[in-house]
């Protein structure tokens, strides 16, 4: 779906597109391509969309049932959309190093322990958002299997490797057993 935002000055074809996500999100609604105009198809959508939320059932487009349409679209998009990535920003040149604390260890420390269940030799480290033994001991194995220098510290080419395996080790982790 195109963003709103390529639609301005094409207020059918945002309305179809708005009603288009609702139905995606919720299949008892009316699903429509949005080709920008307002014919039978656009007329029964709003019908079903006005039925389903108390406003009189005309068909038409009027201002309250526009925004009642923009209320319910906004959730939806949201539901339906990518879940919002976590930007990780390393200085450049910053490495985490032994011993010390850093908030983006809990990530790394949480993420080592959803890759040890699928690489077994990756052990499962400390929860403690410090670089100790047993998160650095994870890290270096990691580094190698992920073709790093083994260092055991968090530096931005391990962070990259982390972000790139986790997703993959997460979605192996939800599959049925």
């Amino acid at each position: 779906m195109r963003p709103l935002s390529s639609f301005v000055g094409q207020p059918i074809r945002s309305l179809q597109t708005m009603l288009r996500v609702i139905a995606e999100d919720d299949p008892t609604h009316m699903r429509i391509v949005p080709d920008g105009i307002y014919g039978p198809e656009t007329t029964a959508a709003v019908s079903t969309f006005q039925r389903k939320h108390g406003l009189p059932v005309t068909g038409v487009t009027n201002q309250e049932t526009w925004e009642t349409i923009v209320a319910a679209y906004t959730p939806a998009l949201v539901r339906l959309d990518a879940a919002q990535p976590v930007d990780i920003i390393l200085n450049p040149g910053q490495i985490i190093r032994k011993g010390e604390k850093s908030p983006y260890l809990y990530l790394v420390q949480a993420m080592l322990a959803v890759l040890s269940d699928v690489y077994k030799s990756v052990a499962e480290p400390t929860h403690s958002g410090i670089l100790d033994e047993p998160t650095a001991d994870s890290l270096s194995t990691f580094q190698i299997l992920s073709g790093l220098p083994m260092t055991g510290t968090l530096d931005k080419h391990t962070w990259k490797h982390l972000a790139l395996q986790y997703p993959l080790a997460a979605n192996l982790n939800n599959l049925p057993r």
